[in-house]
């Protein structure tokens, strides 16, 4: 009897036990519940302060927003102003690649130079112009004026003799004249030498040594050939002249006469106008001896004694003033040896003392067309420059430029 009661005593125990433990993981279950909601539910902790009291940042202080907060936690990412453009992205210089060579864009504005000389009727050159007092025109239509300087600089310049067998009757007034303008040049100056008969021959490349000049011009002393072929040697100096930088002049020194060049006077005439920054100065020879001859009722002979007519003369010397005056010089005529120094001062100082223009033009089509060109040369006011020598006379201006160009494209 005893023993069943035990028995019962020790199974209620047991199931109390039992009870007790489910009811208390019960609890446990629902205690869990109850704080996760109340954390979701309280509000955010105020921050904290990220510096010691040194001032020193802490190792694991949250970053300000936009950044990482430490090493645990979520990115903060601030909510842009829609009012607010971005800002642009710097500009950076194209990253260098190795063995790529370097290539950029060249875009050609017509720009056109004209070389003016204002002398008065004497021939003195007219100083203290400014840029006002200059009115471009272009095939009629007035240009601006964007550059303006008076040149000074050394010159560049090839001395072309006529030199054949057809000139023994001129030979001393071919020497005569080339002397005298290798005597007028300077230290600085450049200067090339070269004779034509038959064909063009370079005496001397440019120098700056005078003697070197007189030299060459020492080896023309026999002629080997009658003819003169005056356009072809023109022709190929002009080429040769290209290759050459800046402003350049040619110094002509014939009779103009030409016998058989291969080169007709429209191609010849079309090379100059093709060519920029060249300047011709055409100086007659054998003028005394064509007058003593025509006076006598004969032709100054010309080659072999071959004569040669005054219609011949007529044309060659137009032919130089043409050439002179479409590329702004003048065309000299001396009739005696002692006028040679004084025209070969003239032509050195226009060389030296020129008025350099430069403009864009209104039609910039480079289409090849040949422009017409005109300069005037007035008071600031408008009105007709004049000009007073040291005696207060009026003095006539005379404005020497070049006739046009061709606007044509140019390979640098």
């Amino acid at each position: 009897m005893v023993a069943k009661w035990m028995v019962r005593n020790r199974r209620s125990r047991f199931q109390n036990f039992t009870r007790l433990m489910l009811a208390l993981a019960v609890s446990l279950v629902l205690l869990s519940g109850v704080t996760s909601a109340s954390a979701q539910d309280q509000p955010p902790a105020p921050p904290q302060d990220n510096t010691q009291n040194n001032g020193k940042p802490k190792q694991d202080a949250p970053a300000e927003a936009g950044g990482p907060g430490g090493n645990v936690g979520p990115y903060a990412i601030p909510k842009k102003n829609p009012e607010e453009a971005p800002p642009p992205p710097p500009r950076t210089s194209p990253t260098k690649v190795e063995g790529m060579s370097d290539y950029s864009i060249k875009v050609n504005v017509p720009l056109v130079n004209v070389d003016v000389l204002v002398t008065t009727k004497s021939g003195q050159f007219v100083p203290g112009l400014k840029k006002d007092n200059f009115r471009l025109f272009e095939d009629g239509s007035a240009q601006q004026i964007t550059n303006f300087n008076v040149s000074k600089a050394p010159i560049t310049a090839v001395l072309l003799v006529e030199f054949s067998a057809g000139d023994y009757y001129f030979m001393y007034d071919l020497l005569q004249t080339s002397y005298s303008f290798a005597g007028s040049l300077q230290k600085d100056d450049w200067i090339a030498v070269s004779y034509y008969d038959m064909q063009p021959h370079i005496l001397v490349d440019f120098t700056q040594d005078k003697k070197a000049v007189y030299g060459a011009l020492n080896q023309l002393r026999i002629p080997g050939f009658t003819e003169t072929n005056l356009f072809d040697a023109l022709y190929d100096t002009l080429d040769r002249l290209d290759r050459v930088e800046g402003k350049k002049y040619v110094i002509l020194v014939t009779t103009g006469i030409d016998t058989f060049s291969k080169l007709t006077l429209d191609k010849i005439m079309k090379k100059i106008k093709d060519t920029k920054d060249v300047t011709i100065f055409p100086i007659s020879v054998g003028f005394a001896m064509r007058e003593y001859f025509e006076a006598r009722g004969g032709h100054a002979p010309h080659g072999m004694g071959i004569p040669v007519s005054q219609m011949d003369y007529l044309q060659a010397d137009n032919e130089m003033r043409t050439f002179a005056a479409m590329t702004g010089g003048r065309a000299y005529f001396p009739r005696f040896t002692g006028e040679l120094n004084g025209m070969f001062q003239d032509i050195s100082s226009d060389i030296r003392n020129q008025y350099s223009l430069s403009y864009h033009p209104t039609n910039n089509k480079l289409d090849g067309t040949y422009r017409k060109l005109k300069v005037q040369v007035v008071a600031p006011d408008g009105a007709p420059l004049k000009v007073k020598d040291q005696k207060g006379k009026e003095q006539k201006i005379e404005v020497v430029a070049r006739d046009g160009y061709t606007a044509k494209h140019t390979v640098d």
